[in-house]
């Protein structure tokens, strides 16, 4: 097939030659403005992040989580989970793999460093269903490990501004057994006895939130 002129295979492939370009430099960039962690990572590796997960580490890309503003020892543990292969993708769990300790520090100080993701503009096309995840939110005690304003902490994720369809999918691996996270397992038992429905609610909430 092909459009003005051009396969499309071979205009995908200049696009995405072009985005890691961009990509490059701006972790070249940010080599610059982010201080020594973030000068010792390697620009290829880091470019290789951006390409996926978005300029400024906020993703356009669906089903691709936005790593921005993403607290440290949060980006670290799921890049050694990924390594461990407890965490399960084919793609991240190469790329894991192939990063030094040193990289999945440089990676953690680089991330929480970047600012949050936006808020989606308003108005907000469902509020009773942003009603309903605040609801559940409080009522299972969310902002007790991810903080009041979701944030996040320490090795708990930041949820506020997270794309939806990654945040519903979070959730349903939890519930199935899929991702486990730490040795405590707090999320699986948080959603214990939460449904579908729960899960749209939840993710349309955090996702709305600035």
């Amino acid at each position: 097939m092909r459009y003005c002129g051009l396969p499309l295979v071979a205009r995908a492939g200049a696009s995405l030659t072009k985005r890691m370009i961009l990509a490059r430099w701006l972790a070249l960039t940010a080599a610059v403005l982010f201080g020594t962690a973030a000068r010792a990572l390697d620009a290829d590796k880091l470019a290789a992040c951006l390409a996926c997960h978005g300029t400024g580490g906020v993703s356009a890309q669906e089903g691709v989580p936005s790593l921005a503003a993403q607290p440290d020892l949060y980006t670290q543990w799921q890049l050694m989970f990924f390594r461990l292969e407890s965490r399960k993708s084919d793609v991240m769990e190469q790329i894991a793999k192939s990063l030094h300790d040193d990289d999945v520090r440089g990676f953690g100080a680089y991330f929480a460093a970047l600012v949050p993701p936006p808020a989606p503009p308003p108005p907000d096309p469902k509020p009773n269903l942003s009603a309903a995840g605040k609801k559940i939110a409080e009522e299972h005690h969310c902002n007790g490990c991810h903080t009041s304003d979701f944030a996040g902490q320490q090795a708990n994720a930041r949820l506020a501004g997270q794309r939806e369809e990654v945040l519903r999918k979070a959730l349903e691996d939890y519930r199935s057994g899929a991702r486990r996270g730490t040795g405590i397992a707090a999320m699986p038992e948080a959603v214990y006895g939460l449904n579908d429905d729960d899960f749209t609610a939840l993710a349309h909430y955090l996702a709305r939130l600035p």
